[in-house]
């Protein structure tokens, strides 16, 4: 068996998420601590006290010393949308794109995942913070906090038949079972990866089960949760190379364990195919969902 946006390149060792700040020139470096969500940004709260009393200039008025052609969109510089430059000279309540964009299309375009890494032929979404249960979460414009399965757990069960999914309005508690999935005779519970009230279900999955196989980190999206505190809900969680150096131990202990059923020469030097668990049942389905879904 075998997209973040930006202008400028990014310098060596600088945050792979600058802040506004930091993009405009006012501080050196600093990555974004609240994923965009200025207004409730306590970094920004302190920096806006410190422009009032002279100390800086704002970060708007520092990118309107630029040359008219480098004048980035707030929403291009936050990675929401592609390269546009403000025509409003930041005077964003006066901008018909940034209403428009706030009421229509950021819902729509918070859909879209980061940048996708592949590990071994395991898809990753740089944008996503993961959970050791193989599910993750993405804060999204508005604070929103979008929750699906990794593209891991899809390979290794197989596609499945269907979703146990609970209503709106429940509440998730990390680490803990919040859904379940289905295949035959078999069924996973799966772990949340953060705390959070849901505020919508993708009914699509009810329609085609196989849409968070085929598209884990975009279509195939499970809920919609709100939690106050975007800061705290990931705390817990691994992103960026964290999140990548754990999955590439996943996939060696799931080479392992295919190894000790087929011999070592199953797995040398080539991707597993997906459907392990179908093509290797011997590998066992409560084997397998207790080992790297923690239940």
């Amino acid at each position: 068996m075998i997209k973040q946006d930006n202008t400028r390149p990014r310098a060596k060792n600088s945050p792979l998420h600058p802040c506004l700040w930091m993009q405009a020139g006012v501080v050196k470096k600093k990555d974004r601590k609240n994923y965009y969500d200025c207004t409730t940004c306590k970094y920004d709260a302190g920096m806006l006290k410190m422009t009032a009393l002279g100390k800086h200039p704002s970060w708007q008025d520092a990118m309107r010393k630029r040359d008219g052609r480098d004048r980035t969109c707030r929403h291009a510089m936050t990675a929401r949308t592609g390269h546009r430059t403000c025509p409003m000279n930041y005077n964003c309540n006066h901008c018909d794109f940034d209403q428009i964009f706030e009421d229509t299309l950021s819902p729509a375009m918070s859909l879209d995942s980061g940048k996708i890494s592949k590990i071994k032929g395991f898809k990753l979404d740089q944008s996503g913070a993961f959970h050791s249960g193989h599910t993750w979460a993405r804060i999204e414009q508005g604070g929103i906090i979008r929750i699906g399965m990794d593209d891991f757990t899809f390979k290794m069960l197989g596609k499945p038949d269907g979703f146990d999914l609970p209503l709106s309005g429940k509440e998730l508690n990390q680490s803990e079972v919040g859904w379940g999935i289905r295949q035959g005779d078999n069924f996973a519970d799966i772990q949340s990866p953060v705390n959070g009230i849901i505020t919508m279900v993708n009914h699509e999955i009810r329609k085609f089960p196989n849409l968070p196989g085929q598209d884990p980190y975009k279509d195939g999206w499970l809920f919609t949760v709100h939690n106050s505190d975007l800061k705290e809900a990931l705390k817990a969680l691994m992103e960026s190379e964290e999140s990548q150096t754990w999955l590439n131990r996943e996939i060696t202990s799931l080479e392992q364990m295919i190894e000790n059923i087929t011999g070592p020469s199953s797995t040398d030097g080539g991707y597993l195919k997906a459907d392990i668990y179908g093509n290797l049942p011997t590998l066992g389905w409560r084997n397998l969902t207790q080992k790297f879904l923690g239940t």
